[in-house]
């Protein structure tokens, strides 16, 4: 009966992995608390739904380049004109640029996307139920993880128990659909999981990605300054139009794949 221990082993991996991932997309789910109140997002909130923290750090770049408080070069330096922060978001950038006032495009976007102000724009979201928390995003991939390796785990059980010896009266077509039951309990699970989780983006939630989708069609066709902010927010850099302020932002961009591939060596 060594096939039965195999089998009892199967279901309790099965088992345990699946019951995790449904209590983690539980929690994941309960984050879309939409409650049908009209609730118009401010351009950071847009900017992270859209593209998370360095996104926001983006726009506010962007944002103080048209005011002219702040020159952003092509060749990629930022430098303050005017060193008053009218938000915190853009006390965080002047903060990040330095004492100097003068500063690489892409240290201050990394230093300022993990200021405090967006850490408040971000809990902020989490609690109206338009972004996904952190813990979600990563419990979620981590039950689903441990599902697979469940599925895999419960298909070796099952071709060792088919090559321990079993019981006369026990055919070996019988114990492998004992074992089929297990194995399509976690490859279902994976499936829904699919189906269920796939509406989360990285950011936002199914409530903030319908607000996201709103604000895009609201801003399709203008062309006044808040609206190019907002596609700036919602599209990212690529939507600058002014060809200088794009091509610091180009210098940004090399500056990160360079950076990323020094960190892989």
């Amino acid at each position: 009966m060594l096939w039965a221990l195999f089998l009892l082993a199967a279901w309790a991996v099965a088992g345990t992995a699946c019951t995790r991932l449904c209590l983690a997309a539980v929690r994941a789910a309960a984050g879309d608390t939409d409650t049908g109140q009209v609730r118009e997002l401010t351009l950071y909130e847009a900017a992270f739904l859209s593209g998370g923290p360095r996104r926001v750090a983006d726009v506010t770049l962007v944002a103080m380049a048209r005011q002219r408080r702040l020159l952003l070069a092509h060749t990629g330096w930022a430098t303050v004109v005017d060193p008053r922060g009218r938000d915190a978001m853009e006390r965080s950038v002047i903060g990040a640029i330095g004492p100097e006032g003068q500063s690489r495009i892409a240290p201050v976007r990394a230093t300022a996307a993990t200021a405090d102000a967006v850490r408040g724009i971000a809990d902020g979201l989490v609690r109206a139920g338009l972004a996904v928390p952190d813990s979600a995003r990563t419990t979620v991939a981590a039950g689903v993880r441990q599902v697979r390796v469940a599925a895999v785990a419960v298909l070796g059980l099952g071709v060792a128990a088919l090559l321990t010896p079993a019981p006369p009266d026990m055919p070996r077509t019988l114990v492998a659909l004992w074992f089929a039951l297990p194995l399509a309990l976690t490859l279902s699970c994976l499936a829904i999981a699919r189906v269920e989780i796939h509406p989360y983006s990285r950011w936002a939630s199914p409530a903030g990605q319908r607000l996201l989708g709103a604000l895009t069609r609201s801003a399709d066709g203008a062309a006044d300054d808040r609206t190019y902010l907002t596609s700036v927010a919602v599209r990212g850099v690529r939507a600058i139009g002014e060809p200088e302020l794009r091509a610091a932002f180009a210098h940004r961009e090399a500056h990160d794949r360079q950076a990323g591939g020094a960190r892989e060596h």
